[in-house]
């Protein structure tokens, strides 16, 4: 039996062990960090920490399977982090030079973010403001539950006054873009977008 339900506390390191499972790609990044919750620090906990209202999960059998987490004001959520997440992960993640960029490991790129985190465009958070991350385990994709998931987190975002919602998917991640696609999402056109690794695409 599958069930979608609020995030607890007790599910937060679930939470980091798929964003590890789910972070090359869509599959599994655990081969590219040797710290297995620095992909997590990033898009994952934060949210069920913070901003627990709009984090949800899918259950089955085995233990917690998947996640949808967001926020409905992206600008506001970027000036939190800088208050309440990102100095205690400063204290613990070196910053990598700039200078050795060309050079960098996957876990210095993620370091980079938690350093000098980059603002979404906006022309982007104008007209879509809310965003999320959602993750499914293999074991429960290709059965659905994925437009589900959204649909239930959007339920809970439209609660709170949502008016627009983005996410930025991997250029290389065409499985993501795909399903982002068929829920109704669109890609957006925003000036230089199409030079970085970043997909924004939006959903009314």
């Amino acid at each position: 039996m599958v069930s979608i339900r609020p995030v607890r506390w007790e599910d937060v390191d679930a939470l980091y062990a798929i964003s590890l499972a789910t972070g090359f790609e869509g599959g599994d990044a655990s081969h590219l960090y040797e710290d297995p919750k620095l992909m997590g620090h990033i898009y994952a906990a934060p949210y069920a920490v913070l901003e627990p209202q709009l984090a949800i999960v899918v259950e089955d059998s085995r233990g917690v399977a998947g996640f949808a987490v967001g926020t409905i004001d992206t600008r506001e959520w970027e000036d939190r982090l800088e208050r309440e997440w990102w100095p205690q992960l400063r204290l613990r993640y070196a910053d990598p030079p700039e200078a050795l960029r060309d050079l960098w490991t996957p876990e210095q790129r993620r370091a980079s973010m938690i350093h000098h985190p980059a603002r979404t465009p906006a022309a982007v958070v104008s007209k879509y403001p809310a965003h999320l991350h959602m993750n499914l385990l293999p074991r429960v994709q290709g059965s659905g539950l994925g437009s589900k998931l959204f649909d239930k987190w959007r339920s809970f975002a439209v609660e709170h006054g949502i008016k627009g919602i983005h996410v930025g998917a991997n250029r290389a991640n065409k499985r993501a873009i795909g399903f982002w696609r068929k829920i109704g999402f669109a890609e957006l056109s925003i000036e230089d977008a199409a030079k970085g690794r970043t997909v924004w695409m939006a959903h009314d």
